[in-house]
């Protein structure tokens, strides 16, 4: 595991090279959340070019209900996975409708109350939609913190646990996009650019196999 010393440094020269900006396209917390849970084992690309003229017909939760399963599925359909989602965004705007007055809620437990909503995306909604010092932990930020040693884990719950302990805090509201455009994009799964990674005399994965 990096030391206190090397982790700071990470991060520092992560954020000289990173833009800590979403790649998501939404403009509040009821597009954020939609956003999020279409993202599922799907690329951020393909939500927008379906998200944008989906959230030009849907402003509200009741605008969700009104489309239906058969109108979301359709405006959805380019996206992998799109029946279950459009169930769950369904079923997450009765709830917001029901019992937390059509808006978005700020706490993780009631985030997590939501259908189709678990830790990653209510951590996504709670960074992002509410400034929350948290960091949600997708396969990318998984690979990177686990190849770097920044916070070796077996499971994404515990990568997320050790991330929030050991992530100074200067950088702990921007640390999740720092890590997951880092995995994104240069720590890639394959073929990771480890020649031109800003990393690379840090990490644990190049100090014990070179590329």
């Amino acid at each position: 595991m990096l030391t206190i010393s090397q982790t700071k440094e990470l991060y520092r020269r992560l954020a000289e090279v990173i833009d800590p900006k979403p790649e998501l396209h939404f403009r509040n917390r009821l597009e954020l959340i939609v956003a999020v849970v279409l993202s599922a084992q799907a690329t951020d690309k393909s939500v927008n070019a379906a998200t944008e003229s989906l959230f030009e017909r849907c402003k509200t939760p009741q605008d969700y209900l009104a489309l239906g399963q058969a109108g979301l599925e359709e405006a959805t359909r380019t996206i992998g996975l799109y029946r279950n989602k459009a169930k769950s965004i369904l079923g997450l705007c009765q709830k917001l409708i029901d019992d937390f007055g059509g808006e978005v809620p700020g706490t993780l437990e009631e985030l997590l109350s939501l259908p189709g909503v678990g830790l990653k995306t209510a951590y996504v909604v709670l960074n992002l939609g509410f400034g929350q010092p948290v960091i949600a932990v997708d396969t990318h930020i998984f690979r990177v913190a686990n190849r770097t040693a920044l916070a070796p884990a077996k499971t994404p719950e515990e990568v997320s646990a050790l991330l929030m302990k050991r992530t100074p805090k200067e950088y702990l509201l921007n640390a999740h996009h720092y890590l997951l455009l880092h995995g994104r994009y240069t720590c890639t799964a394959r073929n990771p650019h480890c020649d031109s990674c800003v990393l690379a005399d840090l990490c644990h994965s190049q100090l014990t196999h070179p590329c």
